[in-house]
């Protein structure tokens, strides 16, 4: 009897080391080096994209399951419950980061995925933005999981390894709060949140955090739509003063109708005083638009009078383009390919249509989000076969619009010409 307690307690200590060693404290300030790379003083001249960083797989350490893969993630990631458009380009990864599935390739070998809270995926993320010319990244921190302590946990890692990847390979972050979920009353979880980041990790003073006017830069989206949303302008105009007060500049994602208080947008006399309190106001785009002539259209409608109500008030205006959009798998009623990607022509345009109209920053929706089939990292064109449908790049290579992301930073910066069709790619450029 001994011997088997001696064994079982062996055991028990094994286990808690294996799980402490997967469930590392991110709750540190940053300690690691730092590479010079692009200006973080300023928004300005930067393309930065969304990161999500929600994905989880069953043994990550996360003890969340197959989260944003799986319609119930409880249950293997199997054909038939499957929420994402696209599917990650693997090959670069290492076994270490390969997560297996139930699904099958055309070839019959097994399919993988990634996991957001595995360090070693975020760093590579975060290395094809420099391989590309990408300045950086909107870590997405969606307030209503702040409540439970696994979820907030999956947060804090994912943050801090989009911090250490920003510091090694030369990139800017900042966080971007989205309230979408939250209840009246519960836009405080977000101040405390950010108290506590910045007291354990120091947010907002590694090299890599991004600045504007000389102050960290705090994102918060999800401001005056008006799709029944439970928290109110007064709590949000209390939340963009908090962060004022703070030393912060704020950035606010809004509707497309903010400035007419019109289509997505409350009419509300009290938005406006709201936004005049903004450094920057960043409107929503993605489904607004589904063809290249009507994302140019709605460029020309409100781009101009947008930036001219910013400048009136001093404040900043960052457009957001987005490559297509599809969410079948998510939502069935839907058709697969909802907004066409067009081989790269539909962001394209967006690019050139907000350089046109004077853009100064562009926000691209999403880095990595599979779900919405909005994600412009890499993704394969030789997806799982059986019942459920995939996207592809339309066999372009798996980078393309990493690429086509980075032509638009420099068309943004004035290092390429203008030009309104999508540019070629050199052979040499392209992935191998």
């Amino acid at each position: 009897m001994r011997k088997i307690s001696i064994t079982i307690l062996a055991s028990i200590v094994l286990s808690a080391f294996v799980y402490a060693e997967a469930m590392p404290n991110p709750l540190v300030p940053y300690q690691g080096t730092s590479n010079k790379g692009v200006d973080c003083s300023t928004l300005k001249g930067k393309v930065m994209a969304g990161y999500q960083g929600w994905f989880n797989c069953r043994d990550d350490g996360a003890d969340l399951g197959w989260t944003h893969w799986a319609r119930d993630r409880a249950k293997h990631f199997a054909p038939g419950n499957v929420t994402v458009d696209l599917w990650p380009d693997m090959t670069e990864t290492t076994p270490a980061e390969r997560y297996a599935t139930g699904f099958k390739l055309a070839n019959g070998e097994m399919a993988y995925v990634f996991s957001s809270y595995n360090r070693a995926t975020v760093l590579r993320h975060f290395q094809w933005m420099t391989d590309y010319g990408i300045d950086g990244a909107f870590v997405q921190r969606f307030a209503n999981g702040l409540r439970n302590e696994s979820t907030r946990h999956h947060k804090d890692v994912v943050l801090s390894s989009c911090r250490e990847g920003a510091n090694v390979y030369g990139r800017a972050y900042a966080l971007m709060y989205d309230l979408s979920g939250l209840r009246a009353g519960d836009t405080t979880r977000v101040s405390d949140d950010w108290k506590m980041l910045r007291d354990k990790m120091h947010m907002g003073k590694d090299p890599a955090y991004l600045h504007h006017e000389g102050k960290p830069l705090i994102a918060i989206w999800g401001i005056g739509f008006n799709d029944g949303r439970n928290y109110t302008l007064k709590e949000c105009r209390a939340l963009i003063e908090f962060f004022k007060a703070d030393g912060c500049a704020v950035m606010l994602g809004v509707p497309t109708g903010w400035r007419e208080k019109n289509r997505d947008a409350v009419n509300d006399p009290a938005f406006h005083e709201l936004l005049k309190l903004a450094d920057i106001i960043g409107p929503w785009t993605p489904g607004r638009y589904t063809t290249p002539a009507k994302a140019s259209a709605h460029a020309e409608k409100y781009y101009p009078d947008d930036i001219k109500w910013c400048s009136d008030h001093s404040i900043d205006f960052l457009p957001v383009v987005f490559p297509g959009f599809s969410w079948h798998n998510l939502k069935p009623q839907d058709p697969l390919d909802k907004i066409p990607r067009l081989r790269g022509e539909f962001l394209w345009t967006q690019f050139a249509a907000a350089k046109k109209a004077g853009a100064a920053m562009i926000y691209v929706a999403m880095f990595d989000e599979v779900d919405e089939g909005t994600a412009i990292f890499k993704c394969t064109n030789n997806p799982p076969v059986g019942p459920n449908r995939f996207l592809t790049y339309e066999g372009l290579p798996s980078d393309y619009y990493l690429w086509l992301t980075g032509e638009g930073a420099r068309l943004l910066r004035g290092e390429r010409s203008m030009q309104t069709s999508r540019p070629e790619r050199p052979q040499k450029e392209q992935k191998q």
